[in-house]
């Protein structure tokens, strides 16, 4: 069943996630003329050369673009990116005065403001395993058809719509959303892969027992052998690898450190893990 408590609690969020975003776009976005990404950012165009409100062309743009990606999408994505471009187009109208209650003079200030909160609200929808719609829909068409990525194809659509904002705007509108958009993608980025990103770690040491050991019992972590050789002695050994958070790596450090001083470290970060003891991604 569709509405069970689940899915309501993601519906829950993705209007949350939609109001947030919103109220950034609105409170600090719109009254200095900058713009966002996505299709967002073509609508508040439109809005500023017609003064039609921003989200009843949200609405316009995604209907032909659901209808030509439905196919191609996945059914229950779908449906949650259909609820998050309504509830965005929705909260858009709703907190369209905003900035009469509120303003920021200083653009920096506000682009770095818009760019926390929407990105803050795009990070709960993506979080809840939904979208926006719009470039979302058009990023899975091309990459399923062109294999191309869905950040290259992001990033493409968003040069685009800095470069319009230049021509109905002016380089400081441009460099002004650029900020506004860099600051919304670290913060979606953080908060779907989380502040505490896992690090995968390697460990090469001539006491691999004892450092398995100290690992298993003072961190609770699992590790897994590796069999290598050494290219110069063609001695055979144990690598040891694991997947530590980051303040599990710094105890893992010291442990290391005291069992053997001559051991070789390799630390590198983790783009998803997936697993027993980890969370869920989101997609």
């Amino acid at each position: 069943m569709f509405m069970k408590k689940e899915n309501l609690l993601r519906v829950l969020m993705v209007i949350a996630g939609s109001l947030i975003y919103s109220i950034g776009v609105n409170l600090f976005i719109i009254p200095h003329k900058l713009l966002s990404g996505g299709v967002a950012g073509i609508a508040i165009i439109l809005q500023y050369l017609t003064g039609m409100q921003s989200g009843y062309f949200i609405i316009l743009i995604n209907i032909p673009i659901f209808l030509i990606g439905i196919r191609a999408i996945d059914k229950e994505f779908g449906i949650f990116s259909f609820i998050g471009m309504a509830s965005m187009s929705l909260s858009l109208i709703f907190t369209r005065n905003l900035h009469n209650l509120y303003y920021i003079p200083d653009p920096l200030a506000a682009s770095l403001c818009g760019g926390l909160l929407t990105g803050l609200g795009a990070g709960i929808i993506f979080k809840s395993r939904a979208s926006q719609g719009g470039t979302d829909i058009i990023a899975v068409v091309v990459k399923k058809k062109y294999g191309m990525s869905i950040g290259k194809i992001a990033f493409m659509i968003n040069a685009v719509i800095v470069a319009m904002g230049m021509v109905i705007g002016n380089l400081q509108v441009a460099v002004y959303t650029l900020i506004a958009m860099y600051m919304n993608a670290a913060i979606v980025d953080k908060f779907i892969q989380g502040f505490d990103k896992e690090k995968v770690v390697f460990i090469v040491t001539g006491r691999c027992d004892k450092v398995k050991q100290a690992i298993l019992e003072n961190l609770g972590r699992g590790v897994t052998y590796l069999y290598g050789e050494g290219a110069y002695t063609g001695d055979k050994k144990k690598v040891i690898y694991c997947i530590l958070s980051p303040k599990e790596l710094e105890e893992a450090k010291h442990l290391v450190e005291n069992i053997d001083s001559s051991a070789v470290v390799s630390i590198m970060d983790t783009a998803e893990v997936r697993g027993k003891g980890f969370k869920a991604a989101a997609f």
